[in-house]
């Protein structure tokens, strides 16, 4: 049976597979592959092929919308009327909109990210089907992000 369990990359993964090594398994049974990282840095904007989900411009066009509507109900009382204070508050407010969901975005994302110096790990285990609980019990004990048996 092959076990495999995926690991950010920290003292649990070493841990992990010395466990495993005085448990009986040998070093041949266990292969190790570390994932390649990402060299170039997430897109701000996203194309048709491709979205990650966060929206630029959502509250761009809550604010837009906002200051647009002041704008024009104050612009009965000021001097350029009611349209170009109007439109006025519609470009102001989609950039400070856009402008806040930037850098609010920004450090959102990067205290959620993982630290990018370290890498994922891919450990595939070959054991036998009464070594399964054992390999699984310890994979589980040394914080695997995710685990699968097959044969």
């Amino acid at each position: 049976m092959y076990v495999l369990a995926s690991f950010n990359y920290c003292f649990h993964t070493e841990l992990a597979v010395s466990e495993m090594v005085e448990k009986g398994l040998k070093n041949e049974q266990i292969f190790i592959l570390p994932l390649e990282l990402r060299g170039e840095p997430r897109q701000i904007l996203d194309t048709i092929h491709h979205s990650d989900g966060v929206s630029m411009i959502d509250g761009g066009a809550i604010l837009g919308t906002v200051f647009m509507t002041l704008g024009v109900i104050y612009g009965f009382i000021l001097e350029w009327g009611p349209i170009i204070w109007g439109l006025i508050g519609l470009a102001g407010g989609f950039l400070l909109g856009c402008l806040i969901d930037y850098f609010w975005g920004k450090t959102r994302h990067s205290k959620n990210r993982r630290n990018d110096s370290m890498g994922e790990v891919i450990i595939m285990v070959d054991c036998k089907e009464d070594q399964l609980d054992m390999v699984k019990n310890t994979l589980w004990g040394h914080l695997a992000l995710g685990l699968a048996v097959f044969q």
